[in-house]
């Protein structure tokens, strides 16, 4: 088998030119891996406008939402000018980022720091998603491998249309059916969940069915794409060379092929989070998870505007931070293959 590929001498013989060193090679560098950051920064500002328009444009304000029953117009003026809704929504909206760098994501309509409101159900939903994620990723990575070591056989066949079958599935719909099956049926794991006191769901087997009505639709999605890139690489020289040199099926997929699909599933690894985290709103809702779902219902109910986009900047920074990484790892490959 051909040895690593090594760059051509000039055409002319001479010697190559050296590459340049100091600031001038330093900087044009910093400057393109500073341009993902920026590209994501500026979509979670335009994602937190989009917040505080959305909830603009809803009926009624916090200042209804929250009034208690009896208070007059004075009252709600003075309510209303407490929140700071008898400003303009662009004058609030700067006020809430210009908090944003130091950590302060405003007060609630209640009163309530969001940073305080967030404490708790915030770090409940990561682990949630976090857990989600490894299990979607891994259950992906095998049913993919799986597929890709018997191309167009049965066992290719059964996990496409598998996959695309669960990837069809809504949450809520795999949470029903997970609930009739474990809980209704046989009883071997628990409806709701019940919080112990620090916050936290009390006991393990809790997080059995919301981790499962969260991965199952994502190992189908995920499942896809890693049999997709998988197959792409197959078509590679290289990948053609090694099976011919009869290297054995197991080895050409471990380092021939999946080091290529890398950037494929690093991309689809972070879509899955930011699909993971809207859906565990139904999910979390649905079994009574002391996540951020119910945060983020009572907050819109409330038309609680700090809440909400405290929420979204939360989410959207994780994900944003899970694109960037993809991004890093896809021009990271990329470049080692130049």
């Amino acid at each position: 088998m051909a040895g690593p590929l090594i760059p051509a001498a000039p055409a002319d013989g001479g010697a190559a030119p050296k590459a340049r060193s100091g600031p001038a090679r330093i900087l044009p560098g910093a400057g393109r891996a500073g341009r993902p950051v920026v590209r994501r920064l500026g979509m979670l500002v335009l994602l937190l406008a989009a917040v505080f328009a959305a909830i603009e444009l809803l009926p009624g304000d916090a200042a209804d939402a929250t009034a208690e029953r009896g208070e007059s117009a004075a009252d709600m003026a003075a309510r209303r000018a407490a929140l700071g809704l008898d400003r303009p929504v662009a004058e609030r909206f700067w006020d809430w980022m210009t908090g944003l760098p130091t950590g302060d994501l405003g007060t609630t309509a209640h009163g309530r720091p969001v940073t305080t409101v967030l404490a708790g159900p915030f770090p409940n939903t990561l682990v949630l998603g976090t857990l989600a994620l490894a299990l979607s990723i891994t259950g992906a990575l095998a049913l993919g491998s799986w597929a890709t070591l018997r191309p167009g056989g049965r066992v290719d066949r059964a996990v496409s249309v598998a996959s695309t079958a669960a990837f069809a599935l809504p949450e809520f719909v795999v949470s029903v059916a997970l609930l009739l099956v474990f809980s209704q049926w046989t009883g071997w794991l628990p409806a709701v969940t019940l919080t112990g006191s620090d916050g936290a769901p009390a006991s393990w087997d809790m997080l059995v069915l919301p981790l499962l009505s969260l991965a199952v639709p994502q190992i189908g999605w995920n499942t896809r794409i890693v049999r997709g890139a998988l197959a792409d690489q197959a078509a590679l020289p290289h990948v053609q060379a090694a099976i011919l040199d009869g290297l054995p099926r197991r080895r050409i997929l471990s380092h021939h092929m999946l080091p290529g699909a890398l950037p494929a599933i690093a991309v689809s690894t972070a879509t899955s989070a930011g699909m993971l985290l809207g859906g565990a709103v139904v999910v979390e809702t649905l079994f009574n998870y002391p996540g951020i779902g119910a945060v983020l219902a009572g907050a819109i109910a409330d038309r609680d505007t700090p809440l909400v986009a405290g929420v979204v900047a939360a989410t959207g920074a994780v994900i944003s931070a899970l694109l960037l990484l993809a991004d890093l790892i896809r021009d990271r490959t990329l470049g080692a293959r130049r």
